[in-house]
């Protein structure tokens, strides 16, 4: 068995997003457009010895901010993974997972579900488990509902909390622009805002548009801008409303279309080139309105080792 093995897994982008009404599950159903971006989360999983259990180190990619927020315990993602994959095969785990993050820490990229998948995907080739593809969605549908997606890459609609999956079709790539912000954005505090709002119900949620879905099979960039849609923005600007601001630079830098991502804070801007989504990232960084951004492009595979 290897010592060591290192497996990386991808942001994503909701290019469509639809939330329904709190259920009696506890839980919002949605229907959304997942496309994974090409700005990684990466998992070194290193065998440990004998009755060592599972330990966390941190790591930041290119001066990567907000470090100190992630737990490095019990409560951390690839921390779950470890402990599952380990729990389904029938062992207690050893093992040092570091993770270099370089996804926005609650910035609504799921840079924590693609920690979680990174280590399933470590974890399975570490341990010689040998769960296929199809098993590793299952088990990440248990730690969260965008880590099947961050498995699975590509670009996908999400139904149910998001964790099931049907692969859509998609050509070429799409170049973006993310603002980040210094302070991140809780998930649970956005949705229960949105539920403040009553912005939706389930009779409400619908699947992608046929106008949507043919942008991604022609890899019609301009289209695919005015198609951008997230029910949980309302929500986001209520909590943070300088995020209207960062939409509307974006757009006036000539942006395709710009939306929150996910829950946010992140705002994604869609360019016609890597050069414009260039410009959208200064305009943003000129008027001060983020703290950092990332030019990068999509649609990209999900969670694999590294070669």
């Amino acid at each position: 068995m290897p010592q060591s093995i290192t497996a990386r897994a991808p942001g994503k982008v909701n290019l469509a997003l639809r939330v329904g009404g709190l259920g009696a599950d506890g839980y919002h159903p949605v229907v959304t457009v997942y496309q994974a971006v090409n700005t990684y989360e990466q998992v070194t999983a290193t065998s440990a010895p004998s009755g060592s259990g599972i330990t966390i180190k941190i790591k930041s990619h290119d001066g990567y901010a907000n470090l100190d927020t992630i737990p490095a315990d019990h409560h951390n993602i690839a921390h779950q993974a470890a402990a599952l994959v380990a729990g389904r095969a029938g062992f207690k785990p050893d093992v040092v997972l570091t993770i270099t993050k370089a996804v926005p820490v609650a910035g609504g990229m799921a840079g924590g579900s693609a920690d979680g998948a990174a280590t399933l995907v470590a974890c399975n080739e570490l341990w010689g488990c040998r769960f296929d593809a199809a098993e590793l969605r299952e088990l990440g549908a248990e730690l969260g509902s965008d880590v099947p997606f961050s498995l699975l890459g590509g670009t996908a609609i999400g139904t149910g909390r998001g964790h099931l999956l049907t692969p859509i079709p998609t050509r070429g790539e799409f170049h973006w622009a993310f603002g980040l912000s210094d302070r991140g954005l809780s998930t649970p505090e956005v949705y229960r805002k949105f539920d403040e709002l009553k912005r939706s119900d389930m009779a409400e949620l619908l699947l992608p548009t046929k106008e949507l879905l043919k942008a991604l099979a022609s890899g019609d960039a301009a289209t695919l801008g005015r198609c951008l849609s997230n029910d949980l923005q309302p929500a986001a600007f209520a909590l943070r409303p300088e995020l209207a601001r960062t939409i509307d630079i974006a757009l006036a830098a000539n942006a395709l279309g710009a939306v929150v991502s996910g829950s946010g804070p992140t705002v994604a801007a869609l360019a016609e080139s890597a050069d414009q989504a260039q410009e959208i990232a200064l305009a943003w960084q000129h008027a001060g309105v983020v703290g950092n951004t990332i030019v990068t492009t999509s649609a990209t595979q999900g969670a694999q080792v590294v070669v």
